[in-house]
């Protein structure tokens, strides 16, 4: 599919927004300059509660965009936090055949959207899975997920119980969400799997990976936000486990914490620092070990913790007056 074809689908693209001043500038540049024909295209940048200059950025944008002929909306969801109450609410605002997703600290390259698009053109493709790249790392935390891919669709195609895409690069034709419903909006995190899952579970669709639609995200560069990261991935894998009855995670113990410290200290710390002194390997292979047991740390303790509240169970649907997420079968 070109953009010199006469008929392209209409496509929505929703962005959740919470306190995105750092973000927007740049994604936005990055909306702007979709090879995507501008007026088969909506962009719908859905403010969560921001605190921030947020809602002052988008508008500004907003004038910009009518100039180039691009559309540019601004939403708001601030009855629910919650990133999948956001998209929701730019769903039911959406006017396009297919809803794209991508996330504030996620740059859409020029051709994503186009690629995006290609195989919800094949029968039986209901949702479309883009690529996730990290961007340049700078920071060690930042080049540890880099060379991990951590955010790479390739591991949750692979899910043992059905393949899922994230919500970072992910496209999905508004029939689905006709048949099977919305987001469920008082969820936290998982809700990319859940959607994805219900789908494959209720209806005959499928869903296909087209890795050169890609968008590339900004890692966390803290100790903080990493261990924030890990530990919303240890909560996905106990609401998917109460959801949809997965396998939880299995935790390291005591022992096999230390066993693995150990081998690193030993083994891998002295033989990694020779292979990157010959540049054989990247430094950061030096330290992988310790930064990803800190990660299985983190997210063992957001599993051991995490409850499901009742209302996390609602799913939400198009005919629902926005607040309103009833909870339908």
């Amino acid at each position: 599919m070109t953009n010199d074809e006469g008929c392209l689908p209409k496509v929505s693209v929703i962005v959740p927004v919470y306190n995105g001043e750092a973000d927007l500038p740049e994604l936005i540049s990055c909306l702007f300059a979709q090879t995507y024909r501008a007026e088969a295209v909506e962009y719908l940048l859905v403010d969560n509660g921001s605190s921030d200059r947020t809602a002052a950025i988008i508008h500004t944008a907003i004038e910009e965009a009518a100039s180039l002929g691009i559309t540019l909306r601004y939403l708001q969801e601030a009855a629910i936090q919650s990133s999948y109450a956001a998209r929701n609410a730019g769903i039911r605002a959406a006017r396009g055949q297919i809803l794209a997703f991508t996330d504030m600290d996620c740059r859409p390259q020029p051709d994503w959207l186009e690629l995006l698009v290609i195989p919800l053109a094949k029968n039986g493709i209901g949702m479309a899975v883009g690529e996730i790249i990290a961007l340049p790392g700078k920071t060690i935390l930042e080049q540890h997920a880099e060379r991990g891919q951590v955010l790479s669709q390739q591991h949750t195609l692979a899910h043992q119980f059905y393949p899922y895409g994230q919500t970072a690069n992910l496209a999905i034709k508004r029939q689905i969400f006709e048949q099977i419903g919305l987001f469920r909006p008082y969820l936290t995190t998982g809700g990319d799997a859940d959607i994805c899952w219900r789908m494959q579970q209720q209806t005959d669709w499928q869903l296909d990976f087209f890795p050169t639609a890609i968008v590339k995200h900004r890692h966390r560069s803290t100790l903080t936000e990493y261990a924030r990261q890990w530990r919303r991935y240890g909560r996905s894998n106990r609401y998917l486990h109460e959801l949809h009855g997965v396998e939880l995670m299995r935790e390291l113990t005591t022992s096999q914490y230390l066993y693995r410290l150990s081998r690193w200290l030993l083994k891998e710390l002295p033989a990694n620092s020779i292979k990157a002194i010959a540049q054989q390997t990247p430094p950061i292979d030096i330290i992988g070990t310790p930064i990803g047991l800190f990660g299985a740390w983190a997210r063992s303790a957001g599993q051991r913790t995490a409850q499901l509240a009742d209302k996390a169970r609602e799913i939400a649907w198009l005919d629902d007056a926005p607040g309103l997420n009833n909870h339908k079968p």
